[in-house]
């Protein structure tokens, strides 16, 4: 199990190559980013100066891979056109700063289908990843799909609705999946125990989504499993616990996956930064073989 890469989304400010320094103070081996403001639909392009410091930084400390996280803006599913193209002219932005800088994948939520149904917003989210991908090089970085907790009108919080997607979009192979522990946790599959783990592990082979799933989101939930609500909590102190995250950080089927926190910043009672603590107690939970 040593080929595990432990991480965490680490901040920007500054300059997009201060999250690689940061990410080595708190013990990671790869990082998680946004590569451009989250809350914004558009921002100047990325100039060569700020390229050329972030390659720097990502030979210098080794970390790797890098994962961006789109913007939360994004809806892919909207009934509204001019939202839906809104949000594809903002993940053409998003894919092309990442394969400027060397990214190797970009993350997004599906979507929110509004009231209109998730077959219809599948249909519409397919349809939003064939235009992007008319726009951009697909073989440079990889996009996934993130699982949700279900809230509101999102998609994403059943695997079948990913499946459905990869289906239908014209560029399938092109897409991965991304899983949250906290999302599929609150959505209702049940992975404390053994039993309930490989239930969910099973539908992802069953779906033939396993060799798709190219990132993981380690974070506990504050929220019950199947409460639709997205509440993360630090590592082995939420409703999830321990002994869930052992049944993942020990399964070989997905050690090659990196492992990204997306848990609560700050420090603890003695000052320690709070992600080195997480990543601390994921790694103490794999098991040495003998």
């Amino acid at each position: 199990m040593s080929e595990q890469r432990f991480g965490a989304h680490m901040s920007v400010a500054g300059g997009l190559h201060n999250a690689f320094d940061a990410g080595v103070k708190a013990g990671c081996d790869c990082l998680q980013i946004f590569v451009k403001n989250q809350r914004q639909w558009s921002a100047r392009p990325l100039d060569q100066a700020a390229i050329a410091e972030y390659r720097e930084a990502a030979e210098r400390t080794g970390l790797w891979p890098v994962v961006a996280h789109a913007s939360y803006l994004l809806n892919l599913a909207s009934p509204e056109k001019a939202n839906r193209k809104k949000s594809e002219d903002a993940l053409v932005d998003e894919l092309t700063r990442s394969a400027q800088l060397g990214v190797d994948m970009v993350v997004f939520h599906p979507g929110a289908h509004m009231g209109d149904g998730v077959e219809a917003g599948i249909e519409r989210i397919a349809a939003s990843i064939d235009a992007v991908a008319d726009r951009v090089d697909i073989g440079a970085v990889r996009l996934l799909l993130e699982t949700t907790a279900g809230q509101g009108s999102a998609i994403g919080f059943e695997l079948g609705h990913l499946k459905g997607i990869i289906d239908a979009a014209k560029q399938g192979d092109w897409l991965g999946v991304c899983v949250d522990t906290c999302h599929i946790f609150a959505a209702g599959y049940d992975i404390r125990s053994g039993d309930g783990y490989e239930s969910f592990v099973a539908e992802l082979i069953e779906l033939s989504l396993l060799d798709r799933v190219h990132c993981l989101h380690v974070n506990d939930s504050m929220k019950d499993c199947g409460s639709r609500v997205d509440r993360h909590d630090h590592i082995g102190r939420g409703k999830i616990g321990k002994a869930g995250f052992e049944h993942l950080v020990n399964d070989k089927r997905l050690q090659h996956v990196p492992r990204i926190l997306e848990t609560p910043k700050g420090v603890d009672g003695r000052g320690t930064d709070l992600d080195r603590v997480n990543l601390k107690r994921l790694r103490a939970m794999v098991r040495t073989e003998r």
